[in-house]
């Protein structure tokens, strides 16, 4: 039943090619990521790209795929940070329970925050959001365990799995490589299965999926919940990572920053977020110098990218690309009818 809501780019002949680009673009993405560190790169840098990509593209699970804008996400990075960094330091465990245990508070918090607000749609969806969010960052700042603007500093990195020493900055880097390709890995299942194709179609025309017997608000509340838990795996990583949790990841900044880094890669594509996290990153990085006008250019290269790249850096690439493939068999359609 799934199938006959999918439209004909997705069906099996035309989406081969497609899958086929994935596959290998998803190797280049792990082969460049693997030989970074040997390139003039500091792998912290990278290290927060990687966590920002995955914070996209879970962003982008609910946005690109299931058409959905939250305005309050950084919630979800912000509380896995906090849980993750409490447990490593205060109650001292490995960094994966930690992380894990953060996971699990952010995608617990998803499903309350999305039993609340999945039954609205449009603006109202993005307020309710964006209020719970601001709950969440003014209780933050008041909590004891959160140590307020200071933050959780000092949070250990520990050993993963009891032999890997995560201090150490290479196997700091790998392991944010593994976690980021397979959380990669895992959207593209979601996005290609069944039930992306139903959340696909219930952003295309809910009405219609609602007509031939699918929950609407179950899909986009499972959306919500899944777009949580991978945005709170981003935020626990980072916790370890920069061995900090702190306000900054849960303010709404932070959730201006994720539709940003979706809407400059291409909303909806898989590599649209990873290209938007790394350039936004990149740019900071390389503009620091100028102090407070990153923001201001950042924010200039930004409204160029919108009116030069509607669709996304991805998002135009792929439409190139599409054109041309269409272009050139026209072409040979012509000439075998000449023939």
């Amino acid at each position: 039943m799934a199938t006959g809501l999918t439209s004909s780019g997705d069906a099996a002949g035309g989406s081969e090619p497609r899958r086929s680009a994935v596959v290998i673009g998803t190797v280049v993405m792990a082969v460049l990521l693997v030989i970074a560190p040997l390139a003039d790169v500091y792998p912290v840098v990278v290290e927060k790209a990687m966590c920002f990509a995955l914070f996209a593209c879970a962003f982008n699970l609910l946005l690109g795929f299931g058409g959905l804008l939250s305005f309050g996400h950084a919630m979800f990075l912000g509380t896995a940070g906090y849980v993750t960094a409490y447990a490593a330091k205060s109650w001292g465990l490995p960094p994966e329970l930690a992380i894990l245990l953060g996971t699990a508070a952010s995608a617990l918090l998803g499903v309350v925050v999305g039993l609340l607000a999945i039954r609205r749609q449009g603006i109202y969806f993005a307020m309710i959001t964006l209020a719970l969010a601001q709950m969440m960052y003014f209780f933050y700042v008041q909590a004891p365990f959160t140590h307020g603007e200071d933050g959780i500093q000092a949070v250990p990195r520990g050993r993963l799995l009891g032999f890997i020493d995560l201090s150490n900055s290479l196997a700091m880097y790998y392991t944010v490589l593994v976690i980021f390709i397979a959380a990669f890995v895992l959207i593209y299942r979601i996005v290609h299965s069944p039930f992306g194709q139903v959340l696909k179609a219930i952003r295309e025309n809910e009405p219609r999926a609602i007509s031939l017997g699918y929950d609407a608000d179950r899909y986009k509340l499972l959306a919500f919940v899944l777009s949580a838990a991978l945005s709170g795996l981003a935020g626990a990583v980072k916790a370890i990572v920069f061995q900090l949790a702190s306000l900054t990841d849960v303010h709404w900044t932070m959730s201006g920053e994720v539709v940003l880094m979706t809407l400059l890669g291409g909303m909806g594509t898989l590599f649209g977020p990873v290209v938007g996290a790394f350039v936004l990153v990149a740019l900071e990085n390389y503009l620091a110098g100028f102090g407070e006008w990153v923001t201001v250019i950042t924010g200039g290269i930004f409204v160029i990218c919108v009116l030069m790249f509607r669709r996304g850096i991805v998002g135009e690439i792929g439409a190139w690309w599409a054109a041309r493939r269409a272009h050139r068999s026209g072409e040979a359609k012509r000439g075998s009818a000449a023939v």
